[in-house]
């Protein structure tokens, strides 16, 4: 049986059962079939707020507290665990299945659930107040650049400008903070990709949802008990390489692999698309030079400029504000490097709550 068809079963079952209670007795298990079903084979006081298609994350501080976003504001949940233990179960019942484990040797998981929700989870003691959980819901529905525009995230000729930035094959990196919408537009992003283009995607954990033909999807993997068996997102993309790719997207560049990411985009992988954390375009070059040097290479500081500005193309800011709106502040393109500094051209910022033109001529014609 599927999670649903087995819920529903169980709910036939008390049903079935009650019939043969008191009419008190009746009464009140009806009440409570649904937290029973839920406490037994769903997530306990997590379901209700898991199938709620308004709340975009969960997350659990200790097992008396959970806040929701919903519209990208947070809020205190009425609900919660009832123990430590009942938190634990739930945490236990998500990774279970994903072959993931959480115990003292390994008390930090990062895990996907089947339908593309991201799962972290830290036990106590490492978190001090308490075992905590935080799930990032999948987005059910993929946005599109009318979606974008719609919302005020960008102009019309922002997302002309973008649009055609892929199918001209640039190399856009998105940078933004925790929770700023990186991967919904780099899923829109990726989603104007030619149908006929060979792409492989690159993650830590599985979030892009591509309906894209020629597509292949890798996921990193953690060690296993033993401490064996890791493969990481640096393996993935030298090993992508060797797949003919036409573009390669990686998740997100967070370490080393950044090296192997420029060196594909310089070697006959335009096109391509990856995201970091960064608080502005500038932020984001000055974090990718320490992800190279991450890598103990003896590389000069000149000679990995060279190699960023000769990679990417284009630098997509975004943020989110503080009303909980995710907006993109900036597009800017590498134009070069001069003086041993690498230069960048403001082609959109935020001007008037709108991501407006500058009026700077594209290095590149659209």
């Amino acid at each position: 049986m599927s999670s649903n068809e087995l819920q529903q079963h169980a709910i036939v079952i008390l049903e079935n059962y009650k019939t043969g209670l008191s009419a008190d007795d009746a009464s009140q298990l009806s009440l409570v079939i649904e937290d029973i079903v839920n406490d037994c084979i769903g997530f306990g006081p997590l379901t209700g707020l898991l199938h709620d298609g308004a709340i975009s994350e969960i997350m659990v501080n200790d097992f008396q507290t959970i806040y929701v976003e919903k519209e990208g504001q947070l809020s205190l949940s009425s609900v919660a665990f009832s123990s430590e233990e009942e938190l634990l179960l739930v945490i236990d019942r998500i990774i279970t299945p994903l072959g993931r484990r959480l115990d003292s040797s390994q008390p930090m998981v990062d895990a996907r659930m089947p339908d593309g929700s991201r799962v972290n989870a830290v036990l106590s003691p490492i978190a001090l107040r308490g075992s905590c959980l935080t799930v990032r819901k999948f987005l059910a529905k993929q946005l599109q650049f009318d979606d974008l525009i719609s919302q005020g995230s960008l102009s019309t000729e922002a997302a002309l400008y973008l649009q055609e930035s892929v199918v001209q094959r640039r190399n856009i990196l998105i940078a933004g903070g925790t929770g700023t919408g990186k991967t919904t537009l780099l899923n829109t992003l990726a989603s104007e990709i030619p149908e006929h283009q060979r792409v492989i995607t690159i993650e830590d954990a599985a979030e892009l949802q591509l309906s894209h033909r020629n597509l292949i999807a890798l996921e990193s993997r953690p060690p296993n008990a033993e401490g064996q068996g890791r493969i990481t997102i640096r393996d993935l993309l030298i090993n992508a390489l060797r797949m003919r790719p036409d573009r390669i997207i990686v998740g997100e560049c967070r370490g080393i692999e950044a090296i192997d990411m420029l060196q594909a985009m310089n070697t006959g992988h335009e096109g391509s698309l990856t995201t970091l954390h960064a608080n502005s375009a500038r932020d984001a070059l000055q974090r990718l030079e320490v992800m190279v040097l991450m890598a103990g290479l003896d590389i000069p500081l000149t000679a990995i400029r060279q190699q960023i500005a000769s990679a990417i193309d284009i630098i997509v800011q975004i943020q989110r504000t503080s009303e909980g709106a995710r907006i993109i502040n900036e597009i800017s393109e590498v134009s070069g490097i001069d003086a041993d500094v690498l230069q960048m051209n403001q082609m959109f910022i935020r001007k008037n709550n709108q991501c407006m033109a500058t009026g700077v001529l594209s290095e590149w014609t659209l």
